[in-house]
């Protein structure tokens, strides 16, 4: 005689809470099944059994799947999660006799049953020992978009699917730097939500959507919303920005940007939120080419000589009610453009124009990261370029620098038209350094040219260097170490020998 065949296990998305809007799959499966299984809380209704109810036959099976808590507060040993994973193993126990007897389980989940849905605890313990399917449905996002007829993402927009239950700061970020985005899980959560769309600068776009397709349906702006009424059931949307309208509503100001020394994996999530916030974007053609193209968002490109005219042009904008970032490669008060701004805002017209500086990776930092910890005592930093200070001004800080044993941060060291400054900061370095001080060389950090080597101070090459360039000179305590992997790293002690 044959051994018994196992049962299948089906998790079935009934979709949003419409009945008519389960999928035809979905029907098929649940009218065929042997078992329904559902969970509910513990007053015994459960919101996907009554979705599916015309589904069901007299003779099905009904497992019913009762939470024993529906808040983190239990008297169980374990805890929230104890008491929930205990529930859990004994629910999959329970399906798993079914199917060991050969019968069919459906287990119906609202929304999609692998979108954040009590399903995929079932099928975490069980699809490993018995054939199992899973039905997609129509998720609460979905649903919800479209009762408020609103494009969700459009274009190269991205989005952003967040718990509520993740801490305010947490959201807050999120938010800020998400295109478009909802919030699930809202109930007790709706006021830390509320408060994080405010502080992320969100709140005005925000949708309240409550109970999407089902008969008790509410949409609403989020911040006309009475925390008191909002179900766990509901959601906060922030639909698609293609087509919302930028500018001119509103007080104006300039936010100067620091974008990193390459791409978007150096930007700082708050770096991130201004640059998306923003109605118009200014800077140098060769940064702004950093930040991704938004429709409606306008970009005002120029050379890179030209700081004290982009500032004016920027502070101009904000004259008129425009939201402005200027973007600046690293940290825009590194030698960038948080000063010509700054600048320019201090004198008449532009003294009442709000200016925020929002910081960024500095290209030392980097590369100094990817060298070892050449930073890691004492340094300063200084600017090689002679176009708006004396060489003899920048001589003069080398040595002070130099003697002071303080490790040495190099910025625009070469460019086309400066070819010597760096076999003369060479000459005066050799002055107080000794010839086999470690100097990194860092090229394009972050960037598809990356760069970095060490060499000797001695044998600094000038025709290595360009404005791409930034040199990290060690003081006399740095040391390179050879590592067991056969890469070579730099460092500088902590602590400083006395005397």
């Amino acid at each position: 005689m044959s051994e018994q065949q196992t049962g299948r296990l089906y998790g079935v998305g009934l979709g949003p809470g419409d009945p008519s809007l389960m999928t035809v799959r979905a029907v098929e499966v649940i009218t065929q099944a042997d078992v329904v299984a559902y969970h509910s809380a513990r007053h015994g209704r459960s919101i996907a059994r009554s979705i599916a109810e015309r589904h069901l036959r007299p003779d099905h099976i009904e497992e019913r799947l009762v939470y024993p808590v529906t808040t983190e507060s239990t008297d169980h040993p374990g805890g929230y999660r104890g008491a929930m994973e205990e529930f859990y193993t004994e629910a999959a126990a329970r399906l798993a006799a079914h199917l060991d007897a050969g019968r069919t389980v459906a287990v119906l989940a609202e929304g999609d049953p692998l979108f954040y849905g009590s399903y995929m605890h079932m099928h975490k313990r069980l699809a490993d020992r018995y054939p199992t399917e899973v039905v997609p449905g129509v998720t609460s996002v979905s649903a919800a978009a479209a009762r408020l007829g609103v494009p969700l993402v459009e274009g190269e927009e991205v989005l952003t699917v967040l718990p509520g239950t993740l801490p305010e700061e947490e959201l807050t970020a999120r938010l800020a730097t998400a295109d478009a985005a909802a919030v699930m899980k809202l109930g007790r959560t709706f006021p830390t939500v509320r408060r994080a769309l405010e502080r992320s600068g969100r709140l005005a776009d925000a949708r309240y959507v409550e109970r999407a397709t089902m008969d008790a349906e509410r949409t609403a702006p989020l911040a006309e919303v009475d925390p008191e009424s909002v179900p766990y059931f509901s959601m906060a949307v922030l639909p698609s920005r293609v087509d919302a309208p930028r500018g001119g509503s509103g007080p104006g100001e300039v936010v100067v940007v620091g974008l990193g020394p390459a791409g978007p994996l150096w930007l700082t999530p708050e770096a991130r939120a201004e640059l998306s916030a923003a109605d118009d974007l200014v800077g140098y053609t060769t940064y702004l080419d950093r930040v991704p193209v938004r429709p409606g968002q306008p970009r005002h490109a120029s050379d890179n000589k030209v700081e004290a005219v982009r500032a004016e042009f920027a502070l101009d904008l904000a004259r008129r009610g425009r939201r402005v970032a200027v973007v600046s490669s690293g940290d825009p008060g590194v030698f960038a453009m948080a000063t010509a701004v700054l600048e320019a805002a201090s004198e008449d017209p532009y003294r009442e124009v709000p200016v925020r500086i929002v910081p960024g990776m500095t290209a030392a930092h980097a590369a100094a990261a990817r060298a070892g910890a050449p930073l890691g005592h004492d340094y300063a930093v200084v600017s090689l370029s002679d176009r708006l200070k004396p060489w003899e001004v920048i001589a003069e800080r080398l040595r002070a620098a130099a003697a002071a044993d303080l490790v040495l941060a190099l910025y625009n060291p070469g460019s086309r038209s400066r070819v010597w400054q760096v076999g003369k900061a060479r000459e005066l370095l050799l002055e107080h350094r000794a010839p086999d001080t470690p100097v990194v060389l860092g090229r394009d950090i972050g960037g598809p040219a990356e760069r970095v080597r060490i060499v000797r101070l001695a044998d600094l090459d000038p025709a290595e260097v360009d404005m791409r360039t930034i040199l990290l000179v060690g003081s006399s305590q740095t040391r390179t170490v050879r590592r067991g992997d056969g890469t070579e790293i730099v460092w500088t002690p902590r602590r400083y020998p006395e005397g």
